[in-house]
């Protein structure tokens, strides 16, 4: 568990096969920083209408993704992405599905003026914080000013950079304090091994954090990266997700076609689609159904119950 340095610091329990997390020069945490963010997180007041928070899309029951497969903004209104996961999301050296943006302060500006989400100005958000002598208290202690962009974008990723999921059973597995049963262990042999999903499901975060396109259409409706770059080499390319409470948040994919994880093994057995850009780790396999189920099972190791529990990340009391 985490607990709190006598400088006021958030320590959290990193294990040995996580790295380091990297921190902007300009967002150093504290813990009133973090408790400034988890407030807004939770606060419907980073959208025009009051109606919804960040929480309402990432939801910690389910590590911070969502159950519909695009979750609705501000007015019942519906873009055209499913919500990822936020576990690990600070150590993500790209964010969003276009894998563009480089940091979690600027993804902040996102979905607070995007029409969809929360179709407000953070100018605005601001104002209604400076409304508030709570938030101008906290905004003080936290960065020395008073509610502004700079504070908002800081503090919510501040907040962010906590939600470090690391108490899987397979996290106890790999640290020799938990074994993985019969079924599990040939579910793990058969995606490190036979398989070879770590060549994009690899590393501590079960994701290699790159761009590509799996295959799922001859054309998207979502043209992924190339909608920001401009570039038929990243049409329809997006990031790779990361496996972590891969079975707590479905539906899967950019667009949340696919309810179940079988329904996801069974596009990548079929080796996917014909298309220009498709990644050429994607071919075609065959498993057996018992095969199936072992790799589910394994996938299913990756669930981190006490993330979802953990009081830290849950909405603050008032």
């Amino acid at each position: 568990m985490a607990c709190i340095a006598d400088n006021g610091d958030p320590k959290l329990d990193i294990p040995p096969h996580f790295p380091a997390m990297n921190y902007p020069e300009n967002n150093q945490s504290n813990q009133d920083r973090v408790d400034l963010g988890r407030k807004l997180f939770y606060d419907p007041i980073l959208s025009r209408n009051n109606d919804i928070s960040c929480a309402s899309c990432h939801k910690q029951s389910l590590a911070f993704a969502d159950t519909a497969a695009i979750s609705p903004g501000t007015e019942r209104r519906l873009g055209n992405r499913n919500a990822p996961t936020l576990a690990n999301v600070g150590y993500n050296p790209t964010v969003l599905f276009d894998g563009f943006l480089e940091t979690l302060e600027k993804q902040i500006l996102v979905p607070i003026q995007e029409h969809a989400e929360m179709d407000f100005n953070i100018v605005e958000v601001s104002k209604r914080m400076k409304a508030d002598p709570i938030y101008v208290a906290m905004s003080k202690k936290a960065y020395d000013r008073e509610p502004d962009a700079f504070v908002i974008t800081r503090a919510i990723s501040a907040f962010e950079r906590t939600l470090i999921s690391s108490h899987s059973k397979y996290d106890a597995f790999l640290q020799g304090k938990k074994k993985l049963n019969a079924a599990e262990t040939r579910g793990k042999n058969l995606f490190f091994d036979r398989l070879q999903c770590s060549q994009c499901h690899g590393g501590f975060n079960f994701t290699d954090f790159s761009v590509r396109n799996n295959g799922l259409f001859p054309i998207y409706a979502d043209s992924g990266r190339m909608r920001v770059t401009q570039l038929e080499t990243d049409r329809d390319m997006v990031k790779v997700p990361t496996l972590r409470n891969i079975a707590l948040t479905a539906p899967y994919m950019h667009d949340g076609r696919f309810k179940t994880l079988r329904d996801v093994l069974h596009h990548y057995e079929s080796g996917g689609g014909k298309h220009p850009n498709k990644s050429a780790v994607i071919q075609p396999f065959t498993l057996t159904e018992a095969e199936e189920n072992d790799l589910i099972f394994f996938l299913k190791t990756l669930t981190d119950k006490q993330f979802i529990t953990d009081k830290r990340f849950s909405k603050p009391k008032k």
